[in-house]
């Protein structure tokens, strides 16, 4: 018998795996521990993503991957891959995307939001009028702190002001596509 802890153990520990440690001195040596802990590890971070995506209300997105960086006149594409390293989440930050109706900031809203989740984030996709209308259904003021706090939890944050077709187009004769990120 082992005195301190192996690697197997540690996992098994980290697992939560009560009943497999109490009876450890038996199974110490077996072949199948590993293969228990791999097949375990697996499937918690499996269902942890499936947990996070569903979570997140990211909804049915465009890859990035297909997105036509030739179709909007300027997009910067060095700031919406720095963007998709997550780098921002680092400290305390906003993003802002900016351009006219139609040019795909939902769509790499929604790349970013999704690779924030794979990358074991929690994050909150909700459009401007959705989030606005909760808040505003809210009929006391400890509703209203507990649901600010819904909103305030996830890692990543992402209010789309346009999806829903409440947000105004300003009248911005450049009709290029900007990305913002202020600190």
């Amino acid at each position: 018998m082992r005195t301190d802890l192996d690697p197997l153990q540690v996992r098994a520990k980290a697992l939560h795996l009560h009943g497999l440690l109490a009876h450890w001195q038996e199974i110490d040596e077996t072949a199948w521990v590993p293969t228990l802990l791999d097949w375990e590890e697996q499937e918690r971070a499996r269902r942890s993503l499936e947990r996070r995506l569903a979570e997140a209300h990211i909804g049915a997105f465009k890859p990035l991957s297909d997105f036509d960086w030739a179709w909007p006149r300027q997009c910067d594409r060095g700031a919406i891959e720095a963007l998709m390293s997550l780098e921002f989440l680092k400290e305390p930050s906003n993003v802002v995307l900016v351009a006219p109706n139609g040019l795909g900031k939902t769509m790499i809203a929604q790349n970013i939001a999704y690779q924030a989740v794979t990358a074991g984030h929690s994050v909150l996709f909700t459009t401007a009028g959705r989030m606005l209308g909760d808040l505003a259904a809210l009929d006391s003021d400890s509703a209203l702190r507990r649901r600010l706090r819904h909103y305030a939890r996830p890692r990543l944050l992402v209010i789309d002001l346009c999806a829903d077709g409440s947000y105004v187009e300003s009248s911005d004769p450049m009709r290029d596509w900007r990305g913002y990120q202020r600190r």
